[in-house]
C-alpha cells in the first residue's frame, strides 16, 4: 500500500512540474488562437453588458424554437392521422427516439438519487 502512495505522490510531482513548465506556454497559445473573442477592455460593466446580451438574444429566440417546436407537433400529428401509410424506418426511428428519452430519463433518476440504483440510503 505504501508503494502504491509513493508511485501516486511520484506521478503528481511529475504532473505538477510538466504543468509548471508548459502551463504558461499552453495559456499564452490558447488566448492568442482565441483572441478574437476577447473583449477589451476587460472590466466588469463589460462583462454585465455580455451577460446581459446572452440573457436577452436567449429570451429574444424563444419565439423561433416554440414556432419550431410546434411544427415538429404538427408534422408529428400529421404522421399519426396517416399512420398507414408509415414506413418500417420511420417507425423504427420513433421507436428509438423514445427509447432514447426513457433512457435519459432512467440517468436522470439515477443521478437524481446520488447515483442509486434502488433509491436505498443507508
Amino acid at each position: 500500500m505504501a508503494s502504491k502512495l509513493r508511485q501516486l505522490q511520484s506521478k503528481a510531482c511529475q504532473a505538477t512540474q510538466f504543468v509548471s513548465k508548459h502551463g504558461s506556454t499552453y495559456y499564452k497559445n490558447l488566448l492568442e488562437q482565441n483572441k478574437q473573442y476577447i473583449q477589451h477592455p476587460p472590466t466588469v460593466e463589460k462583462c454585465n453588458e455580455l451577460s446581459k446580451q446572452l440573457f436577452y438574444t436567449r429570451l429574444a429566440s424563444i419565439p423561433g424554437r416554440t414556432e419550431s417546436f410546434w411544427k415538429e407537433v404538427d408534422y408529428i400529428k400529421h404522421l399519426w392521422k396517416n399512420r398507414q401509410d408509415l414506413k418500417v424506418e420511420d417507425a423504427g426511428i420513433a421507436a428509438l427516439f423514445g427509447l432514447e428519452c426513457f433512457a435519459w430519463f432512467c440517468a436522470g433518476e439515477i443521478v437524481g438519487r446520488g447515483f442509486t440504483f434502488t433509491g436505498y440510503y443507508p
